[in-house]
């Protein structure tokens, strides 16, 4: 129906401009039906059912639209059905209630959704859950093991390094990775590195404090090993 539609103005309008020169309007309608049909047939056109549903297995997605995604979260393996659109960040909160990972500007500018993705630090409001099908996510929740807070987390403590907390799971996570992946060996470097986390109560001085206090401690290697 919508070909039908689609071909029969192409050809109307052609027509109706080039009545002057027929032949012409014939070869130029001619095209567009050619390349209507080529285009609608590329995207699927005519839609049937049951060719909708035989395009959706073929690409791993059922006919609703949704992916089936496994992610690896903190240690336990989540399979979620998902709309490709959904972010890392919207999946953690609202499908698996791990909202410790927050969601601040949704754009990517102020780092409180950094989570990590096979080791290595990612925001989470930019990246596609999708992306991540089978990728081993850590999140705040995931860095204390057995009851005792991580390294950082009892650094971020011990030097007030936080205000209002709001981007403190953030902040964790990237000074985590900041030290594991040997960023940390001066106070401009972890300036640097850590630049990508906004604190809008400006615990910045505090923040710095309390990774140089885990460099300090020897406790830096343990941080990079886990």
């Amino acid at each position: 129906m919508a070909w039908d539609l689609c071909a029969w103005l192409s050809i109307y309008l052609v027509w109706d401009s080039s009545k002057a020169h027929p032949y012409r309007g014939e070869f130029v309608a001619a095209s567009v039906v050619g390349e209507v049909t080529v285009s609608l047939a590329a995207h699927g056109w005519p839609h049937t059912d049951a060719g909708r549903e035989a395009r959706s297995e073929e690409a791993g997605v059922r006919f609703d639209g949704r992916s089936v995604v496994r992610l690896l979260v903190n240690g336990h393996s989540h399979t979620l059905r998902l709309e490709p659109r959904v972010t890392l960040v919207d999946a953690l909160r609202d499908r698996l209630g791990l909202t410790g990972t927050k969601k601040g500007c949704d754009r990517g500018e102020c780092g409180a959704c950094t989570v990590h993705v096979d080791g290595r630090p990612v925001l989470a409001c930019l990246t596609l859950a999708v992306m991540v099908d089978g990728a081993e996510i850590t999140t705040i929740e995931g860095l204390a093991r057995d009851g005792t807070l991580h390294p950082v987390q009892e650094a971020f403590l011990c030097c007030d390094a936080f205000q209002c907390g709001f981007c403190t799971p953030g902040q964790v996570m990237s000074a985590v990775a900041c030290i594991g992946q040997g960023h940390a060996d001066s106070v401009a470097e972890i300036k640097e590195w850590m630049s990508g986390n906004l604190c809008r109560c400006g615990s910045y001085p505090h923040i710095v404090a309390a990774i140089m206090r885990v460099m300090a401690s020897g406790r830096d290697r343990w941080v990079a090993s886990r």
